[in-house]
């Protein structure tokens, strides 16, 4: 299948941005379709290896993401694994005390972005061990813990301390 090409009227200021389409769904849809038969050791490799070669690409650039999780990876038709949404990304801070925001989503959070203490890009490697967790059971590590339960007491004192 040929790329589709798009004519853009050179007259107007258009700001474009073209992306990959990737027809493979997120990577958390297709460890729920797989949760009952699990995925082969293999295929696990090979998604992790897809997903570590991504962050460290982006750590190369200074790039945190903040947000890793399986919803934030789609496929390609080969079932290759693109890291996406880099809505709360940011250039990491040359001063550790300017990364303090608690961004990203609970169950994948680092505990240090959790009580909001100075973090880095270890805050994407600790979500890529909750991914990694993830694709090999196929299932999400405290998958039953209620937005509640995460905002108690209880779970602070397990959880960071």
């Amino acid at each position: 299948m040929a790329p589709e090409s798009v004519k853009i009227d050179k007259t107007q200021n258009v700001c474009c941005l073209v992306v990959e389409y990737l027809a493979g769904g997120t990577l958390k849809s297709y460890l729920i379709k797989n949760r009952i038969k699990k995925l082969p050791l293999k295929v696990v490799v090979r998604i992790a290896l897809d997903i570590a070669r991504g962050l460290s690409y982006m750590h190369s650039l200074n790039i945190v993401h903040r947000d890793v999780k399986t919803e934030n990876m789609l496929l390609d038709k080969e079932g290759r694994v693109k890291i996406t949404d880099f809505g709360v990304s940011r250039v990491e801070a040359a001063n550790l005390s300017e990364m303090t925001v608690r961004t990203g989503t609970v169950g994948y959070m680092a505990p240090e972005v959790f009580i909001g203490i100075p973090y880095d890009r270890k805050c994407d490697v600790y979500s890529f061990g909750i991914c990694l967790w993830e694709i090999y059971c196929c299932s999400m590590p405290f998958y039953n813990i209620t937005s509640i339960e995460e905002s108690s007491p209880a779970f602070y004192k397990v959880c960071c301390e």
